[in-house]
């Protein structure tokens, strides 16, 4: 999967920015990525403090650039930038201040095309990280909501097996609306790592075996996303036996064109979806890459404060492959 992303990176040079500079897991991943000659990194920090981290830590990175909020050339446009999006919301004196912070800063590089992508989250909280994306960034056109996805991958005898999951992290109990907005967005997504999208609904009920508004609302949110997107193999709603079994499908829902070979699950609530990913990850061997944020008019993607240089890297890529 890395790969692929590597070499399409390497023919579509990107720029990403990190807002923690001066992290080691940061500096780490992006002197590798500077070395494989994959993507630039923007590194937010004070320079002399970028640099002594980079030399205490014996992670080369030459080439990356370096921007001080506190010394940026071009921070009155960015200022008044900000105080536009920000209509009524923020006065000139919040803005500045909200600026000083790489999570703004880093966020508005991206919305004046400076960098391409953003990745944060090393010690920032997620939702300091997806604050500023929701209120600078904003909704793609035509997309009323921001959910997000994992990739999930492991090793099998014939080959890597992928998976796609969402909303496992952002939205805690979706209307089915955004239900059906957030599997449209997976299965794009899903898309971009080589997954033919096989999209399944999840639920307690197999196409009308169980009653409750919880269905209904799974029942509503399938129709939805079939007649937004009717170009993709959507059904639902599928007990997750039905989803991936092909024995259980003929059973249960014979004439299903995803039961028995899913292999994009959208789930009910947040509940559901982080148990699910959890459980493939702890129990079922799969690497977890995400949560990758869907929606948004650019890529902004958050790291766990746990994460490593590895997770970094990965991630790095991730985000910039949805540019």
């Amino acid at each position: 999967m890395f790969d692929k992303l590597v070499e399409k990176l390497k023919n579509e040079p990107k720029t990403i920015v990190f807002t923690e500079g001066t992290d080691p897991r940061i500096l780490e991943a992006s002197s590798r990525l500077l070395k494989e000659g994959v993507l630039t990194p923007i590194l937010i920090g004070k320079e002399d403090e970028v640099k002594a981290a980079s030399k205490e830590t014996g992670f080369c990175v030459d080439g990356a650039k370096i921007v001080d909020p506190a010394t940026y050339e071009n921070m009155e446009e960015m200022v008044s930038k900000m105080v536009e999006l920000r209509k009524g919301k923020m006065t000139e004196e919040q803005v500045r201040d909200a600026l000083k912070k790489g999570n703004y800063f880093g966020t508005m590089l991206v919305k004046m095309g400076v960098a391409d992508c953003l990745l944060g989250g090393a010690t920032y909280s997620t939702a300091d990280t997806v604050r500023p994306a929701l209120q600078l960034i904003k909704c793609k056109p035509g997309n009323k909501s921001v959910s997000s996805c994992f990739i999930m991958a492991r090793d099998g005898k014939d080959g890597q097996e992928l998976l796609a999951m969402g909303d496992c992290a952002i939205n805690i109990k979706p209307s089915d609306d955004e239900m059906a907005e957030c599997a449209i967005e997976t299965a794009k997504c899903a898309k971009i790592f080589g997954i033919d999208p096989k999209v399944a609904f999840l639920s307690y009920s197999t196409l009308g075996s169980g009653k409750g508004e919880d269905v209904d609302k799974v029942r509503s949110a399938t129709e939805k996303a079939k007649a937004a997107a009717p170009e993709l193999a959507i059904d639902g709603e599928l007990q997750f036996d039905a989803a991936v079994s092909e024995t259980v499908a003929k059973t249960k829902c014979p004439d299903s064109k995803v039961a028995g070979h899913a292999n994009t699950f959208i789930f009910p609530d947040i509940n559901a979806g982080n148990i699910g990913y959890k459980i493939a990850q702890r129990l079922g061997g799969f690497d977890a890459y995400g949560p990758i944020l869907l929606g948004l008019n650019a890529p902004i993607n958050d790291l766990s404060r746990g994460c490593n240089a590895e997770e970094v890297y990965s991630m790095a890529l991730i985000t910039a492959a949805l540019s």
